[in-house]
Formats: structure tokens, sequence, C-alpha cells
């Protein structure tokens, strides 16, 4: 059992250098997927009450539908990340909130940093990406 928790914690540090600084902070990584074409990391917003809300009467109140974003490949593979983020009900208001995440650059589908490299690249122009 030892071994499988040190193997355990070998891949969650493997993945914190993989996937983009600080998401681990917030999201669970619940499963990875070799998509054929690539792979995929599914990752769930941790049940944590959003600061901004802090102190508001909030419970849980599901998920928003998942979000695909495209990250930088790896070794000629895709490597994309399956996000599911929380929605949470306010008692008092019945107000359905959420934290304000801006894990894409605008108007992509990318992750903000493989955004920004590819917009670097020869060829390439802010419309594009």
């Amino acid at each position: 059992m030892e071994k499988e928790t040190e193997l355990k914690s070998a891949e969650h540090q493997l993945l914190e250098l993989i996937l983009p600084e600080g998401i681990l902070e917030y999201f669970e990584i619940k499963s990875v997927r070799n998509i054929g074409i690539g792979y995929a990391v599914y990752l769930e917003e941790k049940p944590d009450i959003p600061s901004e809300y802090a102190g508001e009467p909030l419970r849980c109140h599901g998920f928003h539908q998942e979000q695909t974003i495209h990250d930088f490949p790896i070794r000629g593979k895709v490597f994309d990340l399956k996000i599911k983020c929380r929605r949470w009900l306010n008692a008092n208001t019945n107000q359905v909130v959420s934290r304000n995440w801006e894990l894409t650059a605008k108007g992509t589908r990318f992750t903000q940093e493989f955004a920004a490299f590819l917009k670097e690249l020869p060829g390439y122009s802010s419309h594009k990406c």
C-alpha cells in the first residue's frame, strides 16, 4: 500500500509540473485518460466556498457543463483539460453563483499560456488565436 501511495504522489507531482500553474489549488484531479490522439485530464472544482462569497449562506448546487480546454501538446500528443466548475445556491436570495474563472484566452479554447505561446509563432495572429 505504501508503494501505491508513493506512486500516486509521484504521479500527482508530475501532473503539477504539466498542468497550468496554480490550478490544483482550486481543482482536484478526478482521472487521466488516454484518448487515442493524446490525453485528457478530468478536473473538478474543490467544494470550498469562494472567498468572494464568504459569510453568505451558500450550498453546493451541482456543476456547470464540462469545458474542454486545450493546453500545450505533450510529446506531439493532444493534452486537454476537462474541467467541471461548481455552482452555489444562495439560500437567502435563491441566486446561483460561481467563481469567475478565466481559464481560457479570450475567444479561444486554449489555456492562456498556450494561446500566448501560439501568438508568438510566425503565421499566427491575435485574431486566429
